[in-house]
């Protein structure tokens, strides 16, 4: 089985070094959505969350197969001071 890495990125680098074996990439996709849930869920509990917030999902030599991006923007009727 093919082995895939969750490469997190918000300010800090969190890199999977071991990975995961997985049947095939729609797998490794849904892992992906799983265990993004689970981070964001923690980093909003703990209000870390940046403006930005992305993984990447790499195969075993280093190559991105794809990558999920998180995003705050806050609307235009929001003040400055509305906004942690």
């Amino acid at each position: 089985m093919p082995r895939y890495h969750f490469n997190v990125y918000d300010g800090v680098t969190l890199l999977d070094k071991k990975g995961v074996e997985l049947p095939d990439t729609k797998f490794a996709r849904r892992e992906a959505v799983r265990y993004a849930g689970v981070l964001l869920e923690e980093g909003a509990r703990l209000e870390s969350l940046g403006p930005e917030w992305r993984m990447e999902v790499t195969d075993t030599t280093g190559l991105i197969l794809f990558r999920l991006d998180f995003f705050v923007t806050p609307s235009p009727v929001m003040k400055p001071l509305d906004i942690p």
